[in-house]
Protein backbone atom coordinates (compact mmCIF):
# COMPACT_ATOMS: atom_id res chain seq x y z
CA UNK A 1 0.00 0.00 0.00
CA UNK A 2 1.62 3.61 -0.95
CA UNK A 3 1.72 5.77 1.61
CA UNK A 4 -0.72 9.46 1.44
CA UNK A 5 -1.10 12.28 3.66
CA UNK A 6 -3.90 13.93 4.70
CA UNK A 7 -3.34 17.66 5.96
CA UNK A 8 -6.05 18.65 8.45
CA UNK A 9 -7.21 21.15 10.88
CA UNK A 10 -9.26 20.34 14.46
CA UNK A 11 -11.64 22.48 15.66
CA UNK A 12 -11.98 22.25 19.39
CA UNK A 13 -15.78 23.76 19.52
CA UNK A 14 -16.70 21.63 16.54
CA UNK A 15 -15.09 18.55 17.51
CA UNK A 16 -14.47 18.12 13.73
CA UNK A 17 -11.26 18.35 11.28
CA UNK A 18 -11.26 19.47 7.89
CA UNK A 19 -8.95 18.83 5.24
CA UNK A 20 -6.33 21.10 3.71
CA UNK A 21 -4.76 18.97 1.59
CA UNK A 22 -3.96 15.17 0.82
CA UNK A 23 -1.42 13.88 -1.62
CA UNK A 24 0.50 10.79 -2.10
CA UNK A 25 3.92 12.65 -0.88
CA UNK A 26 5.09 11.91 2.80
CA UNK A 27 4.12 15.91 4.65
CA UNK A 28 5.66 16.32 7.82
CA UNK A 29 4.73 18.57 11.17
CA UNK A 30 2.19 21.70 10.05
CA UNK A 31 3.06 24.62 11.99
CA UNK A 32 0.93 27.49 11.63
CA UNK A 33 2.12 31.48 10.60
CA UNK A 34 0.92 34.19 12.98
CA UNK A 35 -2.17 35.05 11.01
CA UNK A 36 -3.25 31.76 10.61
CA UNK A 37 -3.38 31.32 6.91
CA UNK A 38 -1.14 29.28 5.77
CA UNK A 39 0.95 26.16 7.21
CA UNK A 40 4.90 25.32 7.38
CA UNK A 41 4.94 21.65 6.26
CA UNK A 42 8.25 19.89 5.36
CA UNK A 43 8.57 16.75 2.32
CA UNK A 44 11.56 15.05 0.61
CA UNK A 45 13.78 16.96 2.79
CA UNK A 46 12.37 20.23 1.29
CA UNK A 47 9.61 23.32 3.58
CA UNK A 48 7.00 24.14 2.06
CA UNK A 49 4.59 26.58 2.51
CA UNK A 50 0.76 25.28 2.38
CA UNK A 51 -2.24 28.50 2.19
CA UNK A 52 -5.22 27.41 3.70
CA UNK A 53 -7.65 26.10 1.25
CA UNK A 54 -4.14 26.39 -1.80
CA UNK A 55 -1.66 23.90 -2.38
CA UNK A 56 1.93 23.86 -1.58
CA UNK A 57 4.88 25.98 -2.66
CA UNK A 58 8.10 25.38 -1.97
CA UNK A 59 10.65 27.94 0.05
CA UNK A 60 14.15 28.71 -0.78
CA UNK A 61 16.70 27.13 1.66
CA UNK A 62 19.57 27.77 -0.43
CA UNK A 63 21.71 24.41 0.25
CA UNK A 64 19.67 23.01 2.88
CA UNK A 65 17.63 20.47 1.27
CA UNK A 66 18.15 17.74 3.69
CA UNK A 67 15.26 19.43 6.12
CA UNK A 68 13.39 17.15 7.97
CA UNK A 69 10.51 17.78 10.34
CA UNK A 70 11.79 20.19 13.63
CA UNK A 71 10.76 23.34 12.00
CA UNK A 72 9.12 26.25 12.69
CA UNK A 73 8.72 30.28 12.56
CA UNK A 74 9.80 32.91 14.82
CA UNK A 75 6.40 34.34 16.85
CA UNK A 76 6.35 37.95 13.85
CA UNK A 77 6.68 35.29 11.35
CA UNK A 78 9.41 36.87 9.46
CA UNK A 79 12.34 34.27 10.55
CA UNK A 80 12.27 30.59 9.50
CA UNK A 81 13.88 28.07 11.45
CA UNK A 82 14.95 24.68 10.14
CA UNK A 83 16.98 21.61 11.05
CA UNK A 84 19.47 19.91 8.16
CA UNK A 85 21.86 17.87 7.86
CA UNK A 86 23.72 19.22 3.94
CA UNK A 87 26.68 20.48 5.59
CA UNK A 88 27.81 18.17 8.29
CA UNK A 89 25.75 15.20 8.12
CA UNK A 90 23.86 15.47 11.23
CA UNK A 91 21.61 17.60 12.26
CA UNK A 92 21.92 21.67 12.74
CA UNK A 93 19.52 24.21 13.51
CA UNK A 94 19.54 27.16 10.98
CA UNK A 95 17.93 30.23 10.63
CA UNK A 96 16.80 32.41 7.58
CA UNK A 97 14.15 34.23 6.59
CA UNK A 98 10.36 33.03 5.58
CA UNK A 99 10.80 34.71 2.12
CA UNK A 100 13.67 32.29 1.39
CA UNK A 101 17.36 32.93 1.64
CA UNK A 102 20.93 31.86 2.64
CA UNK A 103 20.69 29.84 6.24
CA UNK A 104 22.55 31.05 9.31
CA UNK A 105 23.84 27.86 11.20
CA UNK A 106 22.75 28.33 14.96
CA UNK A 107 23.87 25.30 16.46
CA UNK A 108 26.68 25.51 18.90
CA UNK A 109 26.88 21.61 19.35
CA UNK A 110 25.46 18.86 16.95
CA UNK A 111 23.45 17.16 17.07
CA UNK A 112 21.14 19.77 17.34
CA UNK A 113 16.70 19.97 16.57
CA UNK A 114 14.52 22.72 16.91
CA UNK A 115 11.42 22.26 18.80
CA UNK A 116 10.19 25.89 19.61
CA UNK A 117 10.58 29.66 19.82
CA UNK A 118 9.72 31.58 22.80
CA UNK A 119 6.56 33.90 23.11
CA UNK A 120 8.56 36.80 22.87
CA UNK A 121 11.11 35.82 20.01
CA UNK A 122 13.92 35.98 22.03
CA UNK A 123 14.83 32.21 22.59
CA UNK A 124 14.72 28.71 21.26
CA UNK A 125 14.87 25.84 22.50
CA UNK A 126 15.41 22.17 21.14
CA UNK A 127 16.69 18.31 21.39
CA UNK A 128 20.38 17.64 21.52
CA UNK A 129 22.83 14.60 20.86
CA UNK A 130 25.65 16.60 22.06
CA UNK A 131 27.38 13.13 22.99
CA UNK A 132 26.49 9.48 21.98
CA UNK A 133 23.59 8.58 23.13
CA UNK A 134 23.51 11.19 25.71
CA UNK A 135 19.80 12.81 25.03
CA UNK A 136 19.16 16.74 26.30
CA UNK A 137 17.09 19.30 26.43
CA UNK A 138 18.53 22.89 25.64
CA UNK A 139 17.89 26.37 25.37
CA UNK A 140 19.78 29.37 23.43
CA UNK A 141 18.76 33.02 22.39
CA UNK A 142 17.45 33.45 18.99
CA UNK A 143 21.21 33.78 17.70
CA UNK A 144 22.21 30.60 19.20
CA UNK A 145 24.29 32.09 21.54
CA UNK A 146 24.52 31.32 25.47
CA UNK A 147 23.21 27.68 25.59
CA UNK A 148 21.77 26.67 28.53
CA UNK A 149 21.25 23.00 29.31
CA UNK A 150 18.09 22.12 31.45
CA UNK A 151 17.98 18.13 31.17
CA UNK A 152 20.52 15.83 29.69
CA UNK A 153 21.46 12.37 30.38
CA UNK A 154 18.89 9.74 32.08
CA UNK A 155 16.86 8.90 29.74
CA UNK A 156 15.93 10.05 26.26
CA UNK A 157 14.49 13.49 26.25
CA UNK A 158 12.73 15.42 22.96
CA UNK A 159 10.04 17.30 21.73
CA UNK A 160 10.27 20.52 23.85
CA UNK A 161 7.86 23.58 23.39
CA UNK A 162 7.24 26.48 25.21
CA UNK A 163 4.19 27.41 27.31
CA UNK A 164 1.89 30.53 26.69
CA UNK A 165 3.54 32.81 29.37
CA UNK A 166 6.83 31.21 28.19
CA UNK A 167 8.13 30.58 31.85
CA UNK A 168 7.78 26.76 31.10
CA UNK A 169 9.48 23.88 29.10
CA UNK A 170 7.27 21.16 28.31
CA UNK A 171 8.87 18.17 26.59
CA UNK A 172 8.31 14.28 26.70
CA UNK A 173 11.07 11.99 28.67
CA UNK A 174 11.70 8.09 29.28
CA UNK A 175 13.19 9.36 32.72
CA UNK A 176 10.46 7.53 34.93
CA UNK A 177 10.65 4.29 32.77
CA UNK A 178 7.58 5.09 30.33
CA UNK A 179 7.60 7.46 27.85
CA UNK A 180 5.88 10.64 29.67
CA UNK A 181 5.18 14.43 29.77
CA UNK A 182 7.54 16.31 31.80
CA UNK A 183 7.61 20.14 32.32
CA UNK A 184 10.43 22.40 33.86
CA UNK A 185 11.31 25.86 34.51
CA UNK A 186 13.18 28.03 32.47
CA UNK A 187 15.86 28.27 34.73
CA UNK A 188 16.44 24.70 35.16
CA UNK A 189 14.08 24.77 38.51
CA UNK A 190 10.96 22.72 39.69
CA UNK A 191 11.16 19.56 37.17
CA UNK A 192 7.47 17.98 37.06
CA UNK A 193 6.26 15.02 35.88
CA UNK A 194 2.83 15.67 33.99
CA UNK A 195 0.78 12.71 32.83
CA UNK A 196 1.09 9.57 34.61
CA UNK A 197 -0.91 7.36 31.60
CA UNK A 198 -0.62 3.86 30.39
CA UNK A 199 0.42 5.53 27.10
CA UNK A 200 3.86 6.43 25.41
CA UNK A 201 3.30 10.40 25.21
CA UNK A 202 5.11 12.64 23.02
CA UNK A 203 5.37 15.88 21.57
CA UNK A 204 3.30 18.31 24.31
CA UNK A 205 2.30 21.14 23.01
CA UNK A 206 0.65 23.96 25.63
CA UNK A 207 -2.00 26.09 23.44
CA UNK A 208 -1.07 29.91 22.86
CA UNK A 209 -4.37 31.20 25.37
CA UNK A 210 -2.82 29.24 28.03
CA UNK A 211 -5.29 26.87 28.49
CA UNK A 212 -4.26 23.16 27.58
CA UNK A 213 -1.61 21.23 26.00
CA UNK A 214 -2.06 18.89 23.12
CA UNK A 215 -0.25 15.54 23.34
CA UNK A 216 0.18 12.41 20.94
CA UNK A 217 0.24 9.21 22.23
CA UNK A 218 1.46 5.45 21.37
CA UNK A 219 0.79 2.36 22.89
CA UNK A 220 2.97 1.04 25.27
CA UNK A 221 4.60 -1.81 23.45
CA UNK A 222 6.30 1.01 20.81
CA UNK A 223 8.99 1.98 23.54
CA UNK A 224 10.83 4.59 23.55
CA UNK A 225 11.00 5.73 19.65
CA UNK A 226 8.36 7.78 17.80
CA UNK A 227 7.42 5.81 14.82
CA UNK A 228 5.54 6.57 11.80
CA UNK A 229 2.59 4.61 10.82
CA UNK A 230 1.02 3.56 14.39
CA UNK A 231 -2.34 3.64 15.84
CA UNK A 232 -2.36 6.89 17.73
CA UNK A 233 -4.40 9.32 19.79
CA UNK A 234 -4.19 12.98 19.88
CA UNK A 235 -5.31 13.45 23.57
CA UNK A 236 -5.69 17.02 25.52
CA UNK A 237 -4.97 18.02 29.07
CA UNK A 238 -5.45 21.12 31.22
CA UNK A 239 -2.50 23.41 31.13
CA UNK A 240 -2.16 23.43 34.83
CA UNK A 241 -2.61 19.10 34.43
CA UNK A 242 -4.87 16.68 35.19
CA UNK A 243 -6.03 13.51 33.37
CA UNK A 244 -6.32 14.08 29.45
CA UNK A 245 -8.96 13.62 27.48
CA UNK A 246 -8.63 11.70 24.19
CA UNK A 247 -9.62 13.54 20.99
CA UNK A 248 -9.76 11.03 18.11
CA UNK A 249 -7.32 8.00 17.28
CA UNK A 250 -5.64 7.67 14.20
CA UNK A 251 -2.94 6.40 12.04
CA UNK A 252 0.36 8.95 12.44
CA UNK A 253 3.02 9.21 14.28
CA UNK A 254 6.04 10.50 13.56
CA UNK A 255 5.51 13.45 11.21
CA UNK A 256 1.82 14.12 12.69
CA UNK A 257 2.58 16.87 14.99
CA UNK A 258 6.55 17.27 15.97
CA UNK A 259 6.65 20.70 15.94
CA UNK A 260 4.10 23.37 17.78
CA UNK A 261 0.94 22.77 15.73
CA UNK A 262 -1.71 25.21 16.68
CA UNK A 263 -3.19 27.91 15.29
CA UNK A 264 -3.36 31.81 16.84
CA UNK A 265 -5.80 32.07 19.57
CA UNK A 266 -5.41 28.06 20.47
CA UNK A 267 -9.12 27.22 19.02
CA UNK A 268 -7.97 24.46 16.41
CA UNK A 269 -4.17 22.77 15.72
CA UNK A 270 -3.12 21.26 12.43
CA UNK A 271 -1.72 17.86 12.23
CA UNK A 272 -1.06 14.97 9.58
CA UNK A 273 -2.66 11.56 9.46
CA UNK A 274 -1.26 8.91 6.73
CA UNK A 275 -3.27 6.50 5.33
Amino acid sequence: MSLRSSIEIYDLETRQSRVVWQGPELWESPHFTPDGQTLILNSEGRIYRLPVGGEPQVIDTGFAIRCNNDHGLTPDGQTLLITDKVEYDRACIYALPLAGGVPKRLSAHLAAYYHGCSPDGAWITYAGIHQKDVFGIYLSRLDGSDERALIVGDGVHDGPDFSADGEWLWFNSNRSGQMQVWRIRRDGSDLQRMTDSPYADWFPHPSPDGRHVLLLSYDPSVGRDHPRDQTVRLRLMPAEGGEPETLFEMFGGQGTMNVPNWAPGGRSFAFVRYF
